[in-house]
């Protein structure tokens, strides 16, 4: 018997967007090439020092969720090669003595980047130890991707858009280091469920079978503002049943309890972190979101609409302009003009219309079979400098 492939798929939790598609690409190894070849989900942060594994696990996220403006100021300070090399230098300090060890350990046939905060690190590792190994960053920002990503130009990418290879092409990377693949997502998000189960779900989930409902919806951390979105909601729309997943947030979970007790409104379903977001998106009408790069992916692929609330300049600007130049969803800023904006949709079925019929023209696809394959074939080591 042939011994198994081991391909090492790196990853960091700073947010869903990373480790979702390293998972993905995972589960499609595991069960189409199960003779072959061997996953291993790598965290970066495994072993490092607890105190900065919070800074950047835990304050990215937080950074991104209550100082958006923090957060984008350090963005824009990425775009100078001397910030962006102490920093990467910085983080691969601590990420490096895990790596060596997981690396000496396994013995690598492939090495699949998930994050830019593991590029330096693993590619100083692997010319450290001599390995000659393929490797491959997975760049999982799809239109505006952050600084980080292409501080090191000598890579093999895998891109989400044509506008994100042309920009990897200004920049003067190589075209052929470039391969462009539809966006990777859950297996489950290949097609949207069949209409014909859509009503008996809705039961299922304690959900009125004639009614509209909306979806709020942000990350694993909630949406940012929820709770005043919620409350709008609550107040002005009649008739609509509204859903909210708060995610790991647990004041806003607190906070949304007590206003629908208050109100009684029991038009108000309540969910903390959930793993059935492909069923809220399948029974939902409208989908209230941030622009993050997996979750509006979903709900375009479940044919919903996504109403978008506010993004991350400038790494989310590439999927807000997306979706709005290509009229598959909207975005309106003012929480006080969302009623407004969801009433004229779902009162009005031919404008609602628009939106699937544009949603649908783009024939989007699920890329995880396809990267899958192509990372399987993938055989170019190069030199590591």
């Amino acid at each position: 018997m042939n011994k198994k492939k081991k391909y090492l798929l790196l990853y960091l939790k700073t947010g869903g967007g990373h480790l979702a598609p390293a998972k993905s690409i995972a589960r499609v190894f595991e069960q189409n090439y199960n003779d072959s070849v061997e996953p291993v989900l790598v965290n970066g942060f495994e072993e490092a020092n607890p105190i900065i594994k919070y800074i950047i696990e835990d304050g990215y996220r937080n950074l991104q969720a209550k100082a958006t403006w923090f957060y984008e100021a350090l963005y824009v300070l990425f775009k100078f090669n001397f910030i962006a090399g102490f920093y990467n230098r910085l983080i691969s300090f601590f990420i490096k003595p895990y790596l060596r060890k997981v690396f000496r350990s396994t013995k690598p046939d492939k090495i699949i980047i998930f994050h830019f905060f593991l590029i330096e690190p693993a590619y100083s590792v692997i010319k450290e130890l001599g390995m000659h190994i393929p490797l491959i960053t997975v760049v999982t920002d799809p239109y505006t991707a952050h600084p980080l990503w292409f501080f090191r130009e000598d890579q093999n990418f895998i891109v989400f858009s044509e506008r994100l290879k042309s920009h990897c092409l200004q920049r003067g990377i190589n075209n052929e280091n470039i391969n462009v693949f539809p966006f990777i997502l859950s297996d489950r998000f290949s097609k949207p469920m069949e209409a014909n189960k859509i009503s008996g779900l809705k039961k299922e989930m304690g959900f009125s079978p004639d009614k509209k409902i909306v979806l709020i919806l942000g990350g694993g951390d909630g949406i940012p503002k929820g709770f005043r979105i919620l409350k709008t909601l609550a107040q002005r729309l009649n008739n609509i049943e509204i859903a909210i997943v708060c995610g790991k947030n647990d004041s806003l979970y607190k906070k949304a309890e007590k206003l629908k007790e208050e109100s009684g409104n029991a038009d108000i379903k309540i969910y903390g972190y959930v793993d059935f977001i492909f069923e809220l998106l399948n029974i939902s009408d409208l989908v209230i979101t941030k622009c993050g790069a997996s979750t509006f992916m979903e709900i375009v692929m479940s044919k919903k609409i996504p109403l978008i609330i506010n993004y991350i300049w400038e790494q989310e600007k590439g999927n807000m302009e997306y979706l709005v130049s290509k009229k598959m969803g909207i975005y309106e800023t003012s929480i006080k003009k969302l009623p407004g904006v969801i009433n004229s949709l779902l009162d009005n079925p031919d404008k609602y219309s628009l939106y699937i019929d544009n949603i649908n023209k783009e024939s989007l696809q699920n890329g995880n079979i396809k990267v899958a394959e192509f990372i399987n074939n993938f055989n170019i080591t190069q030199r590591i400098s």
